[in-house]
């Protein structure tokens, strides 16, 4: 027995130094790479070399009394150990095949479990010398149909998740055959304890576990230098599919797009067949950001390369090539093929996106460019059909075709694009005012701000040699905010000078209007000059509040209850202006210059503005006429009760030095 127990003892301790040894190469490898199934693995193998150095002190003080402090100590440590081993491995099994963090709250009741399990299997019958068979029971036994369980059921977890590299299958066969092996001792301890030959196959067992223990030890190091070359083989199998792919939306790069068309060129020249190459850019899709922040307009993004993508058409080529802008490339045979699919692409964009329990609506334009029609290469169909978007945006047309000249006009713009943003930056915009009467006193009631180019070269340029410019550049929304800033500068600055403020009145475009931080700007500018908010209003048409009446009507009442006063401007030109005027918190109607131009000689005229007036003062909203040009309008418009005009028989616009005039009165 003595012979027996030294030979198992230093069994025990070499088992007990080699898992210690591999315990600290995984805590190395660790550190290194951050694995945390490595982590499991390696307090799994730290409680393993425990149980090794319980079970040698077991055979050291094997002559111990049962119940005594060193007999209960070593039962508690070599059982909670363990549990401990088994529950680490299977953790670390979970995390190795799902790549991904072990729920902490499972983790934390499986480790009170295991203590607690292995705790009461100690102290139960260990201090009776008596319960030798309920205190074999627990400890061995239960422990072995555990162990047996949990080796079957990661068996079957390891065979469902079919893991790629060979080390998965050895672990799936070690487990299989060792799960049997427990299982078949802990029914074999309970039907054959006091047999012979049970005593003997638990002898031969304590030989068996320290090589399947061994095994185990080299299954591990086995898996994780498989896993981590299936690791390597994935970033570089990513890599190379984010080399060719938009990493955001799945769909082709804007290099690998060009790679696509031009060998998608060549097989429909080979087979006769003819390409249509669609350019697509998102409307207001800056404004999705803003609204819902960049994770939902990503997810947005997404779903619209998804519907692309999937579109019954079968695309040749979907891609996207920057920020929100798409390409949709598909085969035809005629020509009213192509635009039944510009009309799909507009339906797949125009279908609700699901954001936040709201539905977000999109559009798009679209500029499409034919192969072999307009081009042979990748690069030029894709610079012509960006010519026709560029068209399409600027006119707010749904989809353009390229046609040949838009070359020498998107040349045009770029040149014009420079001298305007230079222009912006040396101040070359200049305001004019031209003044509004008010009827009822005869005196200055306000001015209207409009915007003239100094131009170095040309002179002294009108909006209408400009204005279509800057529109099809889309660049109101600087010229706006450069006039905001003049205009609230100049009133200060008339203050300061003539100690008398005039209210200005400014025209804001739609972008400028419904861009996130436009009344933010107001307010900023109104603090930065100390101009209190009455001596600023706003104009913006009925085409502006039409384009979402609901953001704009929300935009006013802001604007309104800080003060600023706003007005439509060309009212009666615009779609449904009658039932828009009701509903709109407005605080002044500018009738159009269209309807006063005849207003003295035609009937139909004078009845439309005459309604005009009764219908906004019975609405509680003032009325200015523009236009008047003779004394027989403005007498008119007096007579039937209009409030305020403007026009050149009041004055022309006119520069700040002669407006002053003005100011200098009396």
């Amino acid at each position: 027995m003595v012979d027996l127990a030294f030979t198992q003892s230093l069994i025990y301790s070499t088992e007990t130094l080699i898992f210690s040894i591999l315990a600290l190469f995984l805590l190395a490898y660790y550190r290194g790479l951050g694995r945390q199934y490595v982590k499991f693995w390696m307090f799994s193998l730290s409680a393993l070399a425990v149980n090794q150095l319980a079970l040698t002190c077991q055979s050291i003080f094997s002559e111990q009394e049962i119940g005594s402090s060193i007999d209960i100590t070593i039962a508690v440590v070599r059982q909670v150990s363990n549990y401990l081993h088994l529950l680490f491995l299977l953790a670390g099994v979970y995390a190795a095949t799902k790549q991904e963090d072990f729920p902490p709250k499972i983790l934390s009741v499986g480790i009170f479990s295991a203590v607690t399990l292995g705790v009461v299997a100690s102290l139960m019958y260990g201090f009776d010398s008596q319960s030798v068979f309920n205190r074999f029971y627990l400890r061995e036994s239960l422990s072995a149909f555990i162990f047996g369980c949990g080796f079957i059921a990661t068996a079957f977890y390891l065979y469902s998740s079919d893991v790629e590299h060979f080390s998965g299958k050895v672990l799936l066969v070690f487990c299989t055959f060792v799960g049997v092996r427990f299982i078949s001792y802990s029914f074999a301890s309970i039907v054959s304890l006091t047999e012979d030959w049970f005593r003997y196959v638990t002898e031969c067992l304590i030989y068996i576990d320290i090589g399947l223990n061994s095994i185990l030890g080299f299954i591990i190091l086995i898996w994780m230098q498989g896993s981590e070359r299936n690791v390597a083989a994935t970033a570089i199998n990513r890599a190379k599919y984010l080399g060719k792919h938009d990493p955001l939306t799945g769909v082709l790069n804007r290099e690998q797009v060009l790679e696509k068309l031009t060998n998608e060129m060549q097989e429909a020249e080979d087979s006769t067949q003819k390409l249509c190459v669609y350019l697509l850019d998102i409307k207001r899709f800056k404004f999705v950001n803003d609204t819902y922040g960049l994770k939902i307009g990503d997810l947005i993004l997404g779903e619209i390369a998804r519907r692309l993508n999937s579109s019954l058409l079968k695309p040749k080529v979907v891609g996207r090539l920057s920020g929100d802008s798409f390409m949709y490339v598909v085969d035809y045979t005629d020509e009213q093929q192509k635009f039944t699919v510009a009309e799909h692409i507009h339906a797949l964009i125009a279908r609700p996106y699901q954001v936040s329990q709201q539905e977000v609506h999109l559009q798009c334009s679209v500029g499409h460019c034919d192969f072999p029609g307009d081009a042979d290469n990748a690069d030029d169909l894709l610079q012509k059909a960006n010519l026709a978007l560029f068209q399409a945006e600027s006119h707010n047309i749904q989809t353009v075709k390229y046609e040949t000249g838009m070359q020498s006009q998107g040349r045009h713009l770029l040149a014009m694009e420079k001298e305007i943003r230079n222009a912006i930056i040396k101040k070359e915009f200049v305001l004019h005012f031209q003044p509004q009467l008010n009827l009822k006193n005869n005196r200055l009631e306000s001015a209207e701000v409009l915007v003239r180019w100094q131009h170095p070269e040309k002179g002294l340029l009108a909006p209408g040699q400009f204005f279509d410019d800057i529109e099809a550049l889309n660049l109101f929304s600087e010229l706006d905010n450069y006039v905001l800033e003049q205009t609230c500068q100049t009133i200060a600055k008339w203050y300061q000078t003539y100690k008398r403020r005039v209210p200005l009145a400014i025209n804001i475009t739609a972008v400028e209007f419904q861009a996130h931080n436009f009344v933010s700007n107001i307010q900023r500018l109104l603090m930065k000059y100390e101009i209190p908010p009455i001596y600023l209003e706003l104009e913006v048409t009925e085409n502006v509040v039409i384009t979402d009446i609901e953001l704009v009507m929300n935009t006013i009442i802001v604007l309104q209850n800080m003060g600023i006063k706003v007005s439509i401007d060309d009212f009666g030109t615009g779609y449904s202006s009658l039932a828009y005027l009701r509903k709109l918190p407005i605080d002044k109607i500018k009738i159009d210059q269209s309807f006063i131009k005849e207003v003295a000689s035609n009937d139909s005229d004078l009845t439309i503005v005459k309604t005009m007036i009764e219908l906004s003062h019975g609405l509680g909203k003032r009325v200015l006429a523009e236009g008047v040009e003779t004394k027989e309008q403005l007498q008119l418009l007096r007579n039937i009760g209009c409030d305020a005009v403007q026009g050149y028989f009041i004055s022309k616009p006119i520069g700040e030095e002669e407006f002053t005039k003005y100011l200098k009165r009396k």
